[in-house]
């Protein structure tokens, strides 16, 4: 199954609850970035925005959490209502006592990896999580160009989710995803993707996530 996130980090605030509204029939997820200026040099959404983001959208919501403390936050956005909360494993001093946290609360758990971080320190966590996060830009800010070269991270991590036979595990990606390199990903092995630009930049965002889903089904 292909998934298409649409990530509302660069989308107006002051119409960001219409916007939100106008991708609600097409969207697989809607992709929140949660950053705090500290794991990040950006900030985005306070914990109370978050929250009124989850509550008022019909969409799913798969929360990004680029933040220093995710231990003692992120099980707050599966209470809030958040369908799925990804940590990021370089912020976690003990990332099975966050899961458990998150999946108390009843969402899926997600791990990011930033660029610099191998796959290698994922893997042993594969067990106990619902989706692998590779991130295809430095996290921080939207409209960056997409890395090729974690592509081998991703089809490591799609041979290892394989061998393991974790069928229900999702491999995402985040980060310049476009028409030209939904492709490229989707041949490594990703099967959820987030975009923003190539969604809320387009003429009609509702036909670029159908676009985008169609490319990647190709494959």
């Amino acid at each position: 199954m292909i998934r298409v996130c649409p990530s509302i980090l660069n989308v107006e605030r002051a119409i960001l609850s219409e916007t939100i509204a106008s991708i609600e029939s097409s969207a697989d997820l809607l992709h929140l970035d949660v950053m705090d200026n500290v794991f990040v040099p950006n900030q985005t959404f306070t914990f109370a925005q978050s929250e009124k983001i989850i509550k008022e959208t019909s969409l799913p919501v798969d929360a990004h959490l680029m933040i220093s403390d995710p231990d003692d936050q992120a099980f707050k956005y599966a209470q809030a209502g958040a369908a799925s909360v990804t940590f990021h494993l370089e912020a976690s001093a003990n990332p099975l006592k966050t899961i458990e946290a998150i999946k108390e609360h009843g969402a899926r758990v997600g791990i990011a990896l930033k660029p610099d971080t191998g796959f290698e320190k994922l893997a042993p966590l594969l067990e106990f999580i619902d989706m692998a996060l590779i991130m295809t830009v430095e996290p921080g800010f939207g409209g960056q160009s997409f890395m090729q070269t974690m592509m081998g991270k991703v089809e490591e991590a799609r041979k290892e989710i394989d061998a393991l036979n974790f069928k229900e595990i999702w491999l995402q990606v985040d980060g310049g995803i476009s028409l030209e390199t939904i492709l490229i990903a989707r041949a490594a092995g990703a099967d959820t993707f987030v975009a923003g630009n190539a969604v809320f930049k387009a003429v009609n965002p509702i036909t670029a996530i159908d676009l985008l889903r169609r490319t990647a089904a190709t494959y």
